[in-house]
């Protein structure tokens, strides 16, 4: 599958996701579609399709957006150093995307001590049973792994 930034996929996004995605925005916690989504599936750029978060890897932070202690391929993630509210933090970007996800801190849960917290607007989940027909087969593994930890 080939990942990119797609103009005419811009275009459709709505309000609210093309000002997280494209102005490095945040929408309201509490108020967003996978806070506390608890299906299994993974979750990919709404903007290139890139694979980066599982609901393997998801958690409650509390925080009131969809929090993850890992991405599915750190390849698929840029970090960036952040001034914008007047200490540093740590953004993450979509590498192909470009899109603004969210910020990746140090305060999570075990085996990373990361919580990366992310819009859900700059997200589409992808239901398990949808998985394969979507073109993101090779990733059910990761539901097979869980399992076999459980």
């Amino acid at each position: 599958m080939e990942y990119k930034k797609d103009p005419d996929k811009i275009q459709q996004l709505n309000d609210m996701q093309k000002k997280v995605t494209q102005k490095d925005g945040t929408e309201p916690p509490f108020k967003n579609e996978y806070w506390d989504n608890k299906a299994q599936g993974i979750y990919v750029d709404v903007v290139s399709g890139e694979p980066l978060f599982s609901s393997s890897h998801k958690y409650d932070s509390g925080t009131g957006w969809p929090s993850f202690y890992e991405t599915i391929d750190k390849s698929f993630i840029v970090e960036r150093s952040d001034w914008k509210l007047f200490s540093r933090r740590t953004e993450v970007r979509s590498k192909h995307g470009d899109s603004h996800l969210g910020h990746v801190f140090p305060d999570g849960p075990n085996p990373t001590g990361l919580r990366y917290c992310i819009n859900s607007a700059a997200l589409r989940f992808i239901p398990k049973d949808e998985m394969e027909q979507e073109g993101y087969a090779q990733y059910l593994e990761l539901f097979d792994q869980k399992n076999e930890a459980d």
